[in-house]
């Protein structure tokens, strides 16, 4: 046999054990090199601490101007409207005269009630005079006997009641005389005048389903809003509102809330709550749409404020992931309002728990967590 061929026998197993061996190796790398940047690669579950926090945000609501103060103007006694010293836009103040009636059966009445006042005082002071001479005369023994003087006495008080009745009389004809002038009874503008001069007004005069004047007053005003059922427990009084009118779009107002009514009403389930405008420029009308921006500020001291990332909504409820002994543990809770990605959470739940901030269903309720990350939440 040749050198050559038999040196390239001896050399063909060492070349095929290379080979072989090169090959094992290789593939054992290849499977160790993905193990080793799948590790590298795994994201740490970045979580927070729960901290107590306050949710602040505003609702637009419509609302309506009314006058702070509103009254109809009626006759209280039946009459003819004699002269009217206002006309609609009139700006009045506090007692100022604005129609005047006539009722010549009112000054007959007045004239009688008068006459039967004096004519009943006379009849008081004669029997006084009488009862005091009686008096007096009984001051000697056995000149007027006891039950002169009693009679005399009883004589006195029952005119005297009489002469009381006659006043009480004269004084409610002449109230009623008073009644034929109509003043205002506080500041503000006559919105409304229904009668004219010689009309015939009165409870049971045919002017009486319409009121003589509507007074309102201008300079202050009440903004009155109904505020849904669900919002009811953010509101506070003494807050501060903006609204603007749909005259005045370019214009801002402020307002405080002052009134709350503290029911609901049946049908719209909201609460209607007041505001008082200061309105000395006159620019707001009563009778006008307001848009309002109420804000809403939590009040509760046991809600939580969180990322909403972190509540977790599953068909089997509302959770969110908590790290306890490095194990994930599901801790069910109730959600309130949201506003910009944040939420109010409400459950069994403590101050400085670890809270996973992006929960997800893959976090398996019990599971071990190995790689969590506290990070301060923003």
């Amino acid at each position: 046999m040749k050198p050559e061929l038999k040196n390239a026998l001896f050399l063909l197993p060492v070349v095929v054990l290379a080979v072989i061996l090169q090959s094992c190796g290789s593939s054992k790398a290849e499977n160790e090199k993905p193990t080793k940047e799948t590790a590298a690669a795994a994201p740490a579950l970045e979580a927070f601490t729960l901290q107590k926090g306050e949710l602040s945000s505003s609702i637009q609501i419509p609302g309506e101007l009314v006058a702070f103060q509103r009254v109809d103007l009626y006759a209280k006694v039946s009459s003819f409207v004699k002269k009217l010293y206002v006309d609609v836009g009139s700006e009045v103040s506090t007692g100022q005269l604005l129609v005047t009636m006539e009722a010549p059966e009112v000054n007959s009445q007045l004239s009688g009630a008068e006459s039967r006042l004096k004519s009943q005082e006379a009849v008081y002071l004669s029997s006084k005079a009488t009862y005091d001479r009686l008096l007096e005369t009984s001051k000697t023994p056995g000149t007027v006997s006891q039950n002169d003087l009693d009679i005399a006495f009883a004589k006195q008080k029952s005119d005297l009641a009489q002469l009381e009745a006659a006043k009480a009389s004269y004084n409610e004809v002449g109230a009623n005389r008073n009644y034929l002038e109509i003043r205002a009874p506080f500041s503000g503008v006559i919105s409304r005048r229904n009668v004219s001069a010689g009309a015939y007004v009165g409870p049971a005069g045919k002017g009486s389903d319409l009121p003589i004047f509507t007074l309102q007053e201008q300079k202050k005003l009440r903004l009155v809003v109904s505020v849904p059922e669900a919002y009811i427990g953010y509101l506070g009084n003494k807050s501060e509102v903006d609204f603007t009118a749909k005259s005045l779009p370019n214009q801002k107002f402020k307002a405080k809330i002052t009134r709350l009514s503290g029911v609901l009403d049946e049908r719209l389930r909201a609460q209607s709550i007041e505001m008082d405008v200061e309105n000395k420029d006159k620019k707001l009308l009563p009778g006008m749409v307001a848009e309002v921006s109420i804000p809403l500020t939590s009040a509760d001291a046991a809600a939580f404020v969180v990322p909403s990332s972190a509540v977790l909504n599953s068909t089997q409820g509302v959770y969110i992931i908590k790290v306890a002994n490095n194990k994930a543990d599901w801790v069910p809770v109730k959600t309130g309002r949201r506003v910009d990605n944040r939420t109010e959470i409400f459950g069994d739940l403590a101050l400085n728990d670890v809270i996973v901030k992006t929960a997800s269903e893959e976090v398996r309720d019990s599971s071990v967590l190995k790689n969590v990350k506290v990070i301060a939440e923003k």
